[in-house]
Order: C-alpha cells, then sequence, then structure tokens
C-alpha cells in the first residue's frame, strides 16, 4: 500500500469481466487491486494502490454509458487518483455509436485543465491473448478483426479491422495512428509523435502494438497523459511509472486470498468461439444442463429444472446459454436481440441466487453481460483480486462485513480461457 494510503491510479471498465481482466494485470505488477461493481456511495473510502470500477456500460445508450462513466470519475478523483484509465475489450467491441468514442471525448473533457492534457491513446492490444495492433489494423491470433469471430458478435459486431476508421465513426475528435515503427523506436519517439498529433488536431490516437515489450514502452511514453484508455495490456506499463515516481513499492502478497469453502457451479452465456469450446470439453465427460431461451420465452419452468439439476449432483455443473452463432441468429429472429439476451441473462442470474442460499460459494461465470448480471444479482459489491488462472482472468473474493459469507468468483471475457478453462478456475477457486 502507498504511504498514504490514497489510491494512484483510478480506472473505469465498461464491462465486469474487463474490470477483472484489468485488475489482474495490475495485481501482476504489484499493486493492490480493489474491482467495485458499480459506482460506491459518496463518502466511501477504498484503501488500495489501484481501483476499478466496473460499470455495465458496453452495450447501453452512448449517452448513459458517458452519464455513468463521469459519475465514476469523480467518485475516482475524490479518491485522489493521480491518472486515470478506461478500460474496454481487447476487440474493441462498439458499434458506430459508440462508446468507447463518447465516452473518451467526455473524460478528456472533464480531465482537461489545460490544453496539453487534451489527448489520449486509445490501446486493446493485449499479445499475451493475440491480441495484436499493427498499422491500425486489430489482429486477433493471425486473423484479422473482421474474420476472427467477432463479425458475428451478437451485440457488437466488428466488421472493420481498422481501429482508426472505427473509431473515427464513433467521435467528433479528430483520430490519429501512432505507427509501429514509431512504437519500435522506444518512449521518446513515441512522446514526439504524440506532440506532433498534437499540433496536428489529434485529439484521440491508435497505437500500435504486437508484443508485451511494445505495451511497455507504451506505458513509459505515457506517464504524463492524465487519461489512458485501452484493453489491459497497456496497463502493463503502469505499474513501473508509478515506481519510478516513488509513489508505489511492489506489493509482493497482493494476490493473495483466503481459501472459501462450500459448493462450486459454472454459469456459461457467452456465444463466442472459446466458450463454445470449453462448454464442448466439459459436455464431454461432466454434467451440464442447457438453459434454452425459447423456453423461457413460453414461460417454461427453466430456471426450476436447471437448480434442481444442480442439487442432484454432489460434483460441480454447468449451467449453459452458450450456442453456436447460427443458433443464436435463429433465437435472435424468433425474440428479438434484446429480449433474448435479457432472458438468459436474467434466468442465469436467478440461478445463480438459488443456489448461493442453497450452500453455493464458488462460481465460475463466462462471458461480459452474464458475469455483471450474475454479480449483481448475488449482491456483490467490491472483489479483492487474487491470481491469475489464464492470462487477463483471475480468481476473485467478494469483499463484505461478515468474512464468512465470502464468494470465490471466476470471471471470463467470453474470449478468453483455455480449452480446459472451466477446471482450471474451479481448481483456483
Amino acid at each position: 500500500m502507498t504511504q498514504a494510503a490514497q489510491a494512484l491510479l483510478g480506472c473505469i471498465a465498461d464491462d465486469f469481466t474487463g474490470a477483472t481482466d484489468l485488475a489482474n494485470m495490475l495485481v501482476r505488477g504489484g499493486m493492490r487491486t480493489v474491482q467495485t461493481i458499480g459506482i460506491p456511495e459518496a463518502g466511501t473510502r477504498i484503501e488500495a494502490d489501484a481501483i476499478v470500477v466496473a460499470l455495465k456500460s458496453r452495450t447501453i445508450a452512448a449517452d448513459d454509458a458517458v452519464r455513468q462513466s463521469l459519475d465514476a470519475l469523480e467518485w475516482l478523483r475524490a479518491q485522489g487518483c493521480r491518472q486515470f484509465f478506461f478500460k474496454y475489450c481487447s476487440t474493441f467491441d462498439s458499434t458506430d455509436q459508440g462508446n468507447i468514442g463518447p465516452v473518451a471525448d467526455a473524460l478528456l473533457d472533464a480531465l482537461s485543465d489545460k490544453p496539453d492534457d487534451d489527448f489520449t491513446i486509445a490501446c486493446p492490444a493485449f499479445p499475451e491473448n493475440g491480441r495484436t495492433i499493427f498499422r491500425g489494423n486489430l489482429f486477433v491470433g493471425d486473423a484479422l478483426l473482421n474474420e476472427s469471430g467477432m463479425e458475428n458478435h451478437p451485440l457488437t459486431p466488428m466488421t472493420d479491422p481498422n481501429l482508426v476508421r472505427v473509431l473515427q465513426r464513433q467521435t467528433k475528435s479528430k483520430v490519429g495512428l501512432i505507427r509501429y515503427d514509431t512504437i519500435a523506436k522506444g518512449a521518446d519517439a513515441i512522446r514526439a509523435r504524440i506532440d506532433e498529433l498534437k499540433k496536428d488536431g489529434v485529439r484521440l490516437a491508435i497505437a500500435d502494438a504486437v508484443s508485451d515489450a511494445d505495451l511497455y514502452v507504451l506505458g513509459d511514453a505515457c506517464r504524463d497523459l492524465k487519461l489512458i484508455t485501452g484493453g489491459s495490456g497497456i496497463a502493463l506499463g503502469l505499474p513501473q511509472n508509478l515506481r519510478a515516481a516513488n509513489l508505489l513499492a511492489h506489493a509482493e502478497h497482493a494476490a493473495d486470498l483466503p481459501k472459501i469453502a462450500g459448493k462450486s457451479v459454472v454459469l456459461a452465456g457467452s456465444a463466442s468461439k472459446a466458450t463454445n469450446a470449453q462448454v464442448a470439453h466439459w459436455r464431454a465427460s461432466k454434467p451440464a444442463f442447457r438453459v434454452d431461451p425459447i423456453a423461457l420465452s413460453r414461460g417454461e419452468p427453466v430456471v426450476r429444472n436447471a437448480v434442481e439439476f444442480a442439487r442432484q449432483h454432489d460434483e460441480p455443473v454447468l449451467i449453459y446459454a452458450t450456442s453456436s452463432p447460427d443458433e443464436v441468429k435463429a433465437v435472435q429472429k424468433e425474440l428479438g436481440v434484446e429480449k433474448a439476451g435479457h432472458l438468459v441473462e436474467d434466468a442465469l442470474a436467478s440461478i445463480a441466487r438459488t443456489l448461493r442460499d442453497e450452500g453455493v460459494r464458488k462460481f465460475v461465470v463466462a462471458g461480459g453481460e452474464t458475469s455483471g448480471a450474475v454479480v449483481q444479482a448475488l449482491g456483490v459489491r467490491s472483489l479483492r483480486i487474487g491470481p491469475q488462472i489464464d492470462p487477463g482472468v483471475p480468481a476473485t473474493q467478494s469483499i463484505g462485513a461478515n468474512e464468512s459469507e465470502a464468494l470465490g468468483l471466476a470471471l471470463k471475457s467470453g474470449n478468453f480461457g483455455t480449452t480446459d478453462f472451466f477446471d482450471k478456475a474451479l481448481k483456483a477457486l
């Protein structure tokens, strides 16, 4: 903890799994990190080196996302934070209406006390998970973003891999690019490029990155920016900036969590390729129950049946709504995109709440929207961040007045994790 027990880095994440992803990166860098679920009440004080406020703002109306993000910023400023981070998905999940551009613009407006502050980068790169940016184009593994499966995302289909174009469609600010040949020359060259972009009227710049080394260099180059935006990867270099300024001591046990006893369950709502593979791996040898959104829409007792299925097994079970892209499209055609999503989220949240009341204490949850719904249903308001399970996914533990009622949670972005992630997560919790 810092000597003043005051937060140094204040982060705003646009979904719950993205928040844990970022918090995981900061803990690995030796920062004691707390994640809040939503914005805490005014006057609440949290002692941590970094605080990550998890919002559920990725796919809501842009005006609402801006309002929530500004409220989170105000609360973080009251905590004394010196630098701020707007975290979004490493696949830049958004639409032409936002919400990345509008939120970044609003945060810049609020933080730009002088003209020199009116600039930030946008870098969703996460090389450890295969997300890299070259000449402004985002790759997922060896595939361009629009050929990676993200073009089939039910809420934010990504059909253009060029992030300069994508971001420019979302903002009235001028968008530029910090190309890889500049990144390769080091932090001083990046700072010089930033100065050039500012003179040219650029306010937001996509930054290339193809390796963790690039992210460390970018972190160094951006040490004086009030606001940084991107995926969790760009946070790699931020702890070392604070240590270099003698503001932060490395916390050797930042990831330590006490053990939690009790039953476990796996809940999956994501339709991503990774989660589909994880569900298939589990179903090959372990008990699983499928939540059918069509049955939900007909009023069938799906939630009750799922809970009864879990009761019948002494071992952890998987309760899933994960489907192939074609199945998802068919359901959306019949029910509508919004209704289909809400039905599944509400069902999995209700199942989680009931199972908690029956003694389940450890939850593995796949999918950002699903994780948000489940965490809110469980009444979790803040999380301690523990050790990494897979890149971008840490074990976490709820913080509350009664430690005996603490819950263990692994909140996984849909596209993250190895095929056997569910098994590893249960073991970690």
